[in-house]
């Protein structure tokens, strides 16, 4: 009988040590051991993934470009409402501009260049990432035509989707759609606003006149975003099938908030993202993904890194905490420490949140699991998860393993990031990669031709578009490199957008920081 008791206690004990020590094992397995055997080159990576927005870039293009294979285009985008709306980013494999997802690309890049821009410039990719962003916040700059209107979509996905045409060649409608005072979208607004407010960190020592002129563009657009309330996707119907707001728009206000409060130490957009915390779902809603959609995981990590107030300010940092609380279950979840709301995984380890284009979740979670594990290791503390805590050194492997399964160290062997390793996807659901280049083939494709002759073809695209990361393979780790494919093939600007900061934050522990220049860049 007291055998018996002391072999159940003996068992009890080895099963607590396995729940603790399991998935640490599991990570620093893959963060550190597996990378042994395939050396994984950050530096190129990070590269690469910067080169895959200029494939993206709508609009005349400059003398510089390196993706050579496309050529202007959308040069009329916005002449029918006699608006000038040439330039931006085309989101995906189509040629249609979405703001809320493009809005989204910039603040996560600028987010990404803000907390490791000394990596990024040790690389030598600092102008590149500058490029990058800019080529964004002109566009919004434009598309932001009076303080109470904002140009939020040019194109139609429903007819874009009909073809298969090169962006040079388009002969789909490029109708502009907006919001205004009578038909708001504070989602929008308050996306364009963040994006903004974020990139004028980047620019204010490198081009201060133009930080500034950002910040003022940001400002109206959170003030209109505000004043006039409503989900752009009610005000514009062809937004819905393809990028509608499910969240509503109460988080990008708190985000807005906290990015312009980053930007311009005003108290009162601090005021605004703490006194609407509780109503607007700041510090209520426990959030397990984090995307151009749901802001909410985001929001509460910003917030939490902030620096506290003094005693006096007892109420502020009482809110601070709960943003704290909320952000945490969001990194808990993720590390697989939550009780009831884990991220799935697949067998090789990859977080799994759904079907569609699954690797945009992926490269935000790894992102933000790098950065709070950097602040965590700054304060000395520890996530404080259900299950048990979790320190900075377990969150940074499983972000670095999240890192390096996309560029190949993964049950397939296979680069999820187009472009980068031997092996990768070769046939990405992209109309322009897809078809010969204009600059080989100038002759004019038209829409029903691209699907005859090139959609179907079993080939690889005749254009890399390198630095792509792709939707990704499914829940069993599978991946069918095809056109068709859409759900793992085709690639998205805010895919990539977070993997800049984490390709040069790796780079740089890799290689030790050699800042090209230190005073190019701003404080955060």
């Amino acid at each position: 009988m007291e055998a018996s008791k002391i072999q159940c206690k003996f068992s009890r004990r080895i099963w607590f040590l396995q729940q603790w020590t399991a998935p640490l094992v599991f990570t620093l397995l893959f963060a550190f051991v597996i990378p042994l055997i395939q050396s994984l080159d950050y530096s190129e990576a990070l590269s690469k993934s910067l080169l895959y927005f200029e494939a993206q870039r709508s609009g005349r293009l400059p003398y510089n470009q390196r993706a050579t294979w496309r050529h202007h285009s959308g040069l009329t985008d916005g002449l029918d409402q006699g608006v000038d709306l040439v330039g931006g980013y085309y989101d995906a494999g189509d040629n249609v501009k979405f703001q809320l997802p493009m809005a989204f690309t910039i603040t996560m890049l600028s987010w990404g260049v803000i907390e490791y821009g000394e990596d990024i410039a040790a690389a030598g990719e600092y102008r590149y990432a500058l490029e990058a962003i800019k080529w964004g916040t002109d566009y919004f700059v434009k598309a932001h035509t009076h303080p109470n209107v904002l140009w939020v979509q040019v194109g139609e996905g429903d007819t874009d989707h009909y073809c298969w045409q090169r962006p040079e060649d388009m002969t789909t409608s490029r109708r502009a759609h907006k919001i205004d005072e009578d038909h708001p979208g504070s989602d929008v607004a308050g996306e364009t606003a963040a994006a903004l407010a974020a990139a004028s960190i980047v620019f204010r020592r490198t081009n201060p006149h133009y930080s500034h002129l950002l910040l003022v563009h940001a400002e109206q657009l959170f003030e209109f975003g505000d004043k006039f309330r409503g989900k752009y996707d009610a005000s514009v119907g062809a937004a819905k099938g393809y990028y509608p707001s499910l969240s509503g728009y109460k988080d990008e206000l708190l985000w807005a908030a906290m990015w312009l409060y980053k930007a311009t130490d005003k108290s009162h957009y601090l005021n605004y993202a703490l006194q609407n915390a509780q109503s607007f779902g700041g510090t209520t809603w426990a959030i397990s993904e984090f995307s151009w959609d749901v802001k909410y995981a985001g929001l509460q990590l910003l917030a939490s890194m902030l620096p506290r107030q003094g005693k006096e300010e007892k109420e502020h940092n009482k809110i601070l905490e709960e943003y704290r609380s909320k952000g945490e279950h969001y990194v808990c979840a993720c590390m697989n420490q939550s009780n009831n709301t884990n991220v799935h995984r697949t067998p090789g380890g990859l977080l799994y949140i759904r079907q569609w284009n699954n690797m945009q979740y992926v490269s935000n979670a790894a992102f933000l699991l790098m950065l709070y594990s950097d602040h965590l290791r700054v304060t000395n503390r520890m996530a404080r998860c259900e299950r048990r805590p979790v320190g900075p050194e377990e969150i940074f492997a499983f972000a670095k393993s999240q890192v390096d399964y996309i560029l190949g160290l993964n049950p397939r062997g296979m680069s999820y990031l187009v472009g980068y390793g031997p092996k990768y996807p070769r046939r990405v659901h992209h109309r322009g990669a897809s078809v010969d280049s204009y600059k080989k083939r100038k002759s004019f494709i038209s829409c029903t031709q691209g699907y005859d002759n090139w959609y179907g073809r079993k080939n690889p695209n005749p254009n890399t578009l390198f630095g792509a990361l792709v939707g990704g393979p499914d829940n069993k780790d599978r991946f069918n490199d095809h056109r068709r494919n859409y759900m793992q093939t085709e690639a998205c600007t805010y895919n990539t957008a977070p993997l800049v900061g984490l390709f040069a934050k790796l780079h740089g522990l890799e290689r030790g920081t050699d800042m090209e220049d230190p005073t190019l860049f701003s404080a955060k």
